[in-house]
């Protein structure tokens, strides 16, 4: 079988890139030597919704990335004891119906409609079944004031009530994204590994999308590279626009007895 070395870039938006280097093997040998790229292609969204899994913790960083930045919220959302839902089902019914809340506001007051990504995360007791502690955290557009957006966190207001009681904890922040976007915020959403998590997004969400190379890089070049890790200017020329996020996230080499080394980049676009 063929085998040769792969670069695939996946853009999330305009700000960030991913670069992963890695040995790929095909049957048909006509395909490595084209010397072209492939067409731009939408990454696939994971079948995997629970965030425990490597690939879908490492989708969600590029979707939030691609959507999602300065002038947008993270809210966090609890229940109170006399709310907390019995089932994860139940959760997710109470938190779909606020988010229709909040797109109703968003369309009343003339906004562009909602965009969201939704991380319920939840833990369980002994016997393994019943969730305990059942949160939210969501990642959404700004355009509403944060007042509104913990305002809208209440049940519908009772005959002679002012507003609706609260049905937990909130708390909207502005995103601050820093050089690697949003990846901070998602690493700390998915680090409790004795936690359950799954996921879901308003299907508005741009995705993020990618291209492949099959001969920019040579096995040899590429081990060449993870012996040496060469300076951010090196990838720079490789990459013109683009620079490594930083030095401990930016770059990442491995080695597979199997398939020797491969190399992931973490960039983002030099302004």
């Amino acid at each position: 079988m063929k085998t040769f070395t792969r670069e695939k870039k996946i853009y999330c938006g305009e700000k960030y890139l991913e670069v992963d280097i890695y040995t790929y093997t095909k049957n048909q040998e006509e395909v490595s030597r084209r010397g072209k790229r492939s067409k731009r292609k939408k990454e696939s969204e994971p079948k995997q919704k629970n965030l425990n899994d490597k690939n879908a913790r490492r989708y969600l960083t590029q979707l939030a990335n691609t959507n999602f930045g300065e002038g947008d919220l993270h809210v966090a959302v609890t229940y109170k004891d006399k709310f907390l839902p019995e089932t994860i089902e139940a959760a997710e019914k109470e938190i779909s119906n606020y988010l229709r809340r909040i797109s109703y506001r968003r369309k009343k007051d003339g906004l562009d409609s909602l965009k969201y990504i939704l991380v319920t995360e939840y833990s369980v007791e002994k016997d393994g079944e019943k969730p305990v502690r059942i949160h939210h955290h969501i990642f959404m557009n700004g355009g509403l004031s944060r007042e509104v957006i913990e305002d809208l966190w209440s049940k519908r207001k009772q005959k002679g009530q002012k507003k609706g009681e609260s049905i937990g904890y909130i708390n909207a922040d502005r995103l601050q994204p820093d050089e690697n976007g949003t990846a901070a915020l998602c690493r700390y959403l998915t680090k409790y590994k004795n936690r359950k998590k799954r996921w879901s997004s308003s299907h508005n969400l741009k995705k993020p999308w990618s291209r492949t190379n099959d001969h920019k890089y040579s096995r040899r070049e590429v081990e060449k590279i993870c012996k040496e890790i060469p300076s951010r200017s090196y990838w720079e020329k490789k990459y013109p626009g683009w620079t490594l996020t930083n030095s401990d996230y930016g770059f990442k080499a491995e080695y597979n007895d199997i398939t020797g080394w491969s190399v992931y980049l973490k960039m983002r676009r030099l302004e």
